[in-house]
């Protein structure tokens, strides 16, 4: 299976590359029958090799008239778009921390950088006069601010 799924996976990236975009549409039926496979074999390979977390999206139809759309989103985006998802009224300082200190460790902020998000999020998290859903809303500015100038 690991061929056949090499293969598939080869096929797909091939495909992706060549487009500007970054995503494709592919019919299952297509691909099968380019690379002899079974519909099921297509199945496995993008559930376990373009998952969101290796920065593809993949939108799925099956039956008549039915496609595969899968889009190369950069890993950056998906780590901020993570990071948005978790910012809410019940987020604790010690979590918006460890978010400041991920992105250093992987290179998406530098130390100086983190040092100034570091004072800004105890400074909010500290705020006698701040209400919790204007901490949020700061925190999600903040994080959307990193990801345009990236």
């Amino acid at each position: 299976m690991s061929n056949i799924a090499d293969m598939i996976e080869s096929y797909i990236l091939r495909q992706l590359a060549s487009r500007q975009d970054g995503q494709v549409e592919l019919r299952r039926t297509d691909i099968a029958d380019e690379i002899s496979c079974a519909p099921s074999q297509i199945s496995y390979v993008l559930s376990t090799r373009f998952t969101q977390d290796k920065g593809f999206v993949v939108e799925s139809r099956r039956g008549l008239g039915g496609f595969i759309r899968i889009v190369q989103v950069p890993l950056r985006d998906l780590v901020y778009q993570d990071m948005l998802s978790k910012i809410d009224e019940n987020t604790d300082m010690g979590t918006v921390q460890s978010m400041v200190r991920y992105l250093v460790q992987h290179g998406m902020v530098e130390t100086r950088e983190a040092a100034l998000l570091m004072q800004m999020v105890t400074g909010l998290f500290h705020s006698e006069t701040l209400a919790a859903e204007e901490r949020v809303q700061m925190l999600k500015t903040m994080i959307l601010t990193l990801e345009n100038f990236t």
